[in-house]
């Protein structure tokens, strides 16, 4: 009989290795989601003017109210990272001149891509911006 060049012991150690470290690496790749719902900002909705907006500098966003509802949009412009001031007909970009409307979208550039919306829940009489 014929001497093989590894022994068993050497072979079930090295596939313990390979699938611990299999199983490290699924681990590692695999991305991190929480099931738990953060809230960036809460107001009250009477707080939130009809067709005006309730501003958070700190937390860069504003919380909007049209005919449709509430909704809230990042006041992080998408071109270099400014803070968008809001007007009351548009949002403006101070740094290089982008502009929004009312909705988000670019109207002007150098803007290219519409401000993110934020999600909103209504919890009672209280609107919660998530993240």
């Amino acid at each position: 009989m014929e001497k093989l060049p590894q022994s068993r012991r050497k072979f079930i150690t090295t596939l313990t290795l390979l699938l611990a470290s299999g199983g490290l690496l699924v681990r590692y790749l695999t991305p991190r989601t929480s099931d738990k719902r953060r809230v960036l900002v809460s107001a009250a909705a009477a707080d939130v003017p009809q067709n005006g907006a309730l501003l958070f500098r700190n937390e860069r966003l504003a919380l909007m109210r049209d005919d449709t509802g509430f909704y809230a949009l990042s006041l992080i412009c998408t071109h270099l990272g400014c803070t968008v001031t809001v007007t009351e007909d548009d949002l403006s970009c101070p740094c290089h001149g982008s502009r929004f409307d009312r909705q988000g979208k670019v109207l002007t550039g150098p803007a290219d891509r519409a401000l993110v919306r934020m999600k909103v829940e209504l919890r009672g009489d209280m609107v919660e911006v998530v993240g």
